[in-house]
């Protein structure tokens, strides 16, 4: 985990700030807290005592419940806070409304903001451990950390071993296509980071209009506007959501269009190959990024990478506010159930 300049506390502001060892930290950890989920009360008492606020200027159903989820499994006291429905819409400035909340007593702040770098600053005003959850067209490191986990533990279990006990090695040389509105997509960015760092071949697939104007940076493999021409060669297909509301259909002649070039329709699935895996971050435009039934196939992640997301922000709320050493085993990680 990452600090900042003007904070005393440890923070999750970008993925880029992990590596590939700081990645397979996390994967390693969520490992127990995913056995954790499977417990008929699922819940530990790892964080009792902690306050963990979840600070959102733009709404979010998915990440924001699996925070809120994750924190309360850590048995810590979650406060839910709307920036919508906070004193920012008097004229209060951002930094007095979180410098406010930090001075009520907070452990962390999980911070969804819509402009790039503001998790950065809001770490640079308080001492609280700030974890970024979408800033942006920025970043959003807590995705592709459960994109992650989610593409080693399926690869595990095909090749009949327990998740747990096995290592990143998969990522070697896996073929992965990102596919979609680019330009726009905090998860694009993060995403490519986190794969290729744990050795994966990463292809983005878009109109050329969806492309951010620079991919100066971006450690790609290649960059194709044809995603049949693709498909047949990868190992897992990742959508990304057309991000209209951001303007995305300004750079489109039309969604049908889209949908046409670059949907991930019944005939575009028959493509890719047998074991290959279909991947989306939620909520899914269905007809528009993905075909209903391709949504509901066996080979579509989309359910699990949810599932996971709750035990991948366990364990990065762990680390930042619980021992901040990687235990050797779950009993030492989380303790016995209902203490």
């Amino acid at each position: 985990m990452s600090g900042a300049p003007a904070s005393g506390g440890r923070h999750l502001l970008s993925v880029a700030d992990l590596g590939a060892e700081g990645i397979e930290e996390v994967l390693r950890v969520a490992d127990a807290f995913v056995e954790v989920g499977r417990r008929p009360i699922p819940k530990v008492p790892a964080l009792r005592g902690r306050t963990v606020v979840t600070l959102f200027a733009e709404e979010s159903t998915r990440t924001r419940l699996s925070f809120e989820t994750a924190a309360r499994r850590l048995s810590a006291d979650v406060v839910s806070f709307s920036v919508e429905r906070s004193s920012v819409k008097k004229g209060e400035s951002l930094r007095d409304t979180v410098e406010t909340v930090a001075a009520m007593g907070v452990d962390a702040m999980v911070v969804r903001h819509p402009a790039a770098g503001a998790p950065h600053q809001v770490a640079r005003w308080v001492d609280a451990s700030v974890i970024n959850a979408g800033d942006g067209w920025h970043e959003h490191p807590t995705q592709a950390l459960l994109d992650c986990y989610t593409i080693r533990q399926v690869l595990a279990e095909r090749a009949g071993l327990d998740p747990s006990s096995s290592g990143t090695e998969c990522f070697a040389g896996l073929r992965v296509a990102v596919v979609g509105d680019i330009r726009h997509s905090r998860v694009a960015r993060s995403g490519v980071w986190a794969l290729s760092a744990l050795g994966a071949q990463v292809t983005l697939v878009a109109p050329g209009s969806l492309l951010p104007s620079s991919l100066e940076g971006w450690p790609l493999s290649g960059v194709s506007h044809d995603l049949d021409a693709v498909l047949g060669d990868v190992d897992v297909c990742y959508l990304l959501r057309l991000q209209i509301e951001r303007g995305a259909g300004a750079f489109l002649p039309s969604l049908r269009e889209y949908a046409a070039s670059f949907g991930l329709t019944t005939r575009r699935a028959a493509l890719l190959p047998e074991q290959a895996l279909v991947m989306h971050p939620g909520p899914m435009n269905r007809g528009i990024e993905i075909a209903d039934d391709v949504a509901d196939l066996p080979r579509s992640l989309v359910l699990r990478q949810v599932r996971n997301g709750v035990a991948v922000r366990m364990a990065v709320l762990f680390l930042l506010l619980g021992s901040g050493a990687a235990p050797s085993g779950a009993g030492e990680l989380i303790g016995a159930a209902g203490e």
